[in-house]
């Protein structure tokens, strides 16, 4: 099921290179599949584009996490509490505060 929708999320981006929405489900479908490095690169790409209100940071900062990149991982985190404060999302801030604890302890 993941393979077909990686497809479908990458036969989008293939018809427009920026658009969002693909860009993150494709995210979130390689995380699941573990193939962390490639997601990294799309959510690089799609943070670059998009005022994200968090989830692609998590994404991001969990992808950073398996790939050994903690210092990536910091630094998605606080710019997903950023994100998260400015769209009015505190349990997320709680969530990604609890994270960097658990990175920097």
């Amino acid at each position: 099921m993941s393979a077909t929708r990686m497809d479908a999320f990458r036969a989008m981006l293939a018809k427009d290179p920026a658009h969002g929405l693909a860009q993150f489900g494709l995210a979130n479908e390689l995380v699941k599949a573990e193939e962390f490095a490639e997601a990294r690169d799309v959510l690089v790409a799609y943070l670059a584009a998009n005022d994200d209100q968090g989830s692609a940071f998590r994404l991001l900062a969990q992808a950073c996490e398996k790939l050994g990149l903690a210092g990536e991982a910091r630094d998605a985190y606080r710019r997903g509490i950023d994100a998260a404060n400015r769209h009015g999302h505190p349990s997320m801030v709680q969530e990604f505060e609890d994270r960097l604890e658990d990175l920097d302890g």
